[in-house]
């Protein structure tokens, strides 16, 4: 089987990220982080079969989406927590995170299959380790899992429950904890796996049915699958060199959606990012890579 790899959509998101498949609609969402500094749309539709697009425009940055078992979604903004319905454009806010802190915003984040919602924060200058880990419960109670974090991202888990990985794109290491499915809490922090010596650097993540990891990594433009035990077991290069996060799709699950960044001026204080003038040809836009052979699983929905 030939791997294939697509431009879907030139959408020239500004910080493309956080795709979602919807199961039920054959639909698929993904939000433009930082697209309303640049007066561009937050949130992102696209049915693949009609090629009908659709987009929202929020106040706010947005780090991560996920849909809602009753209809719209939740949403980790900048500032905290909101629902959204997508019929009436309405934003209501459930609780604020780390309000005190300005610096510090939410980023990347995903459902357990529980319904229950997690994401973490990250520093807008992509310096300080001033970030935490949170989970938002059904019910709304919002619990700190973890701090000491730059830059939140990849969150995802084991297809058995039992493993939750979390990256801090900026301290160059994936992690994995324990995870209680019951409850929801995670414990035995430990390295799964260190990118400090690579091209790139860990953006966001999904996972696939064989219990792999798949990573794409900003800054280097490659798509990093990794086995159960933290070893890579394939790097596929991309066409844009800032991928920003990824997700099985299609009617099978068999299809790889890939979001991109096409911003060239970056807030942080590091020297990562190459120094441009205009974005690389097709950066911001949305990838399809088909023909890998390997399934992914359903995207959990938020079951508050």
């Amino acid at each position: 089987m030939t791997i294939k790899i697509e431009c879907v959509l030139q959408c020239e998101n500004h910080l493309g990220e956080g795709p979602v498949w919807d199961v039920e609609e054959g639909r698929l969402y993904w939000v433009d982080g930082t697209g309303r500094r640049v007066g561009k749309p937050s949130l992102w539709r696209m049915d693949p079969k009609s090629g009908k697009v659709e987009n929202w425009s929020l106040d706010h940055d947005v780090g991560a989406m996920a849909l809602r078992r009753g209809g719209g979604a939740v949403l980790a903004l900048d500032d905290g927590f909101y629902f959204f319905d997508f019929a009436s454009g309405k934003l209501d806010l459930i609780t604020l995170v780390d309000a005190e802190q300005p610096r510090s915003r939410l980023n990347d984040g995903k459902c357990d299959r529980r319904g229950r919602f997690y994401a973490g924060g990250m520093d807008d200058k992509e310096e300080l380790k001033i970030c935490g880990l949170f989970r938002l419960d059904p019910d709304l109670k919002v619990t700190q899992l973890d701090d000491g974090i730059i830059c939140s991202n990849g969150p995802c888990w084991s297809p058995d429950n039992k493993t939750f990985y979390f990256a801090d794109t900026f301290q160059g290491e994936y992690w994995a904890y324990d995870f209680d499915i019951e409850t929801g809490s995670v414990s035995n922090k430990r390295l799964f796996a260190s990118f400090k010596d690579d091209a790139g650097a860990a953006d966001g993540s999904t996972i696939d049915e064989e219990g792999c990891v798949w990573n794409a990594q900003v800054i280097g433009g490659e798509l990093v699958r990794y086995a159960p035990d933290g070893s890579v077991e394939r790097r596929i290069g991309m066409p844009v060199k800032n991928v920003t996060s990824l997700m099985f799709g299609g009617d099978r699950l068999d299809e790889l959606y890939c979001t991109s960044m096409a911003r060239v001026k970056h807030p942080a204080v590091h020297e990562l990012f190459r120094k441009e003038v205009k974005p690389q040809f097709l950066a911001g836009s949305l990838f399809r890579v088909t023909g890998l052979g390997i399934r992914g699983l359903p995207e959990p929905r938020f079951a508050g």
